[in-house]
């Protein structure tokens, strides 16, 4: 993605895939462009051939990243947005809104302890998103995305805005991960590797499904197991490296960005564009769960099935559920809280 990004914001080539010139003009907000993840977003989707306008908010210092960013010799047009009061006009006629904003995880933090302070973030934001922009693609970045996606359905709801096909979990790092660790053991390119990852987005809802990597890799069922952990602790991995001064920030970003760029590709009406994605389905019997989704132009076209799981996948399917199903409860309970 990043390389045919930078190839065509420096030349006159086609805009991925479309011809230059015809692609239409698309606005995207990012909600959250000061944080540890909005800033490397922000310069991520500024060098998006596929974006117009890029409106970047924050509670503070966002004039700032905004004219960083500007200077960056791409096409798209920067302008920076600070405070409540200035949300509405960020968020106006925009065609993708991303939202990382809240706060990061902290060694011995789990995604469940960041629940109170990010729900409320993410309760505020998409109440605004329903008055300003509701029939945007949201991109739910902000944790833990097993409740903060049924909060953003619940609030849409009442607002009388919400469309399933509109709003999305971005589960993309966990994919990220897995194609990276699936790599390096299976000894393959990692840029020719697909992971399918299902379930959630926190510890082990985060289900790959490596019997359906491709390339195909001869790898024992140990190596499996240990793949299979370490992409479900890969937060906490980063967190832990990190030693207290970060989270995931700059990998979340990249997840970001290629999620994002999926979201516009569709729009546009790139045939076969497909995500792993947390979205409302009915593959399982939970009212929201990650899988394989094709993205058009109205957002989620089809919500793709699991297709065939190995014993140890079914044996996962059926750990993640219940804790699944208690997040995914929590976030519609706070949603209905004044």
């Amino acid at each position: 993605m990043l390389r045919s990004i930078l190839r065509s914001s420096t030349s006159n080539a086609s805009r991925r895939g479309f011809a230059s010139g015809t692609s239409p003009e698309r606005k995207v907000a990012i909600l959250g462009a000061a944080g540890g993840i909005g800033q490397p977003l922000s310069l991520l989707m500024k060098l998006n051939p596929l974006v117009t306008r890029l409106e970047l908010y924050d509670i503070a210092g966002t004039p700032g990243v905004a004219a960083d960013v500007s200077h960056i010799n791409t096409g798209s047009e920067v302008v920076g947005y600070m405070g409540d009061e200035n949300l509405g006009k960020a968020l106006e006629g925009s065609d993708v809104v991303i939202i990382p904003a809240g706060v990061p995880r902290k060694p011995g933090m789990t995604r469940d302890d960041l629940f109170n302070i990010n729900a409320g973030i993410v309760k505020s934001l998409c109440t605004a998103i329903a008055k300003y922009c509701p029939n945007a693609l949201v991109n739910m970045i902000s944790n833990p995305v097993n409740s903060t996606v049924p909060i953003a359905a619940e609030v849409f709801k009442k607002a009388g805005t919400y469309d399933e096909k509109r709003l999305f979990g971005v589960t993309t790092l966990d994919v990220v991960r897995a194609k990276t660790f699936y790599a390096g053991k299976a000894k393959v390119n990692v840029a020719e590797v697909n992971v399918p990852v299902v379930g959630g987005h926190a510890g082990i809802t985060i289900l790959p499904l490596f019997s359906q990597a491709t390339p195909k890799a001869n790898l024992s069922d140990d190596e499996i197991v240990a793949l299979t952990k370490r992409t479900q602790d890969g937060g906490t991995e980063v967190v832990e490296a990190k030693a207290g001064k970060g989270s995931a920030t700059l990998s979340m970003a990249y997840a970001g960005a290629v999620f994002a760029d999926a979201c516009l590709k569709g729009l546009n009406g790139a045939p076969d564009v497909v995500e792993c994605s947390f979205v409302q389905s009915t593959v399982t019997e939970l009212p929201f769960f990650a899988s394989k989704v094709r993205v058009g132009k109205n957002g989620v076209d089809e919500v793709l099935g699991l297709g065939t799981l190995s014993d140890f996948e079914k044996e996962g399917l059926e750990k993640l559920k219940p804790e699944l199903k208690a997040s995914i409860e929590k976030g519609i309970k706070f949603a209905h809280q004044n």
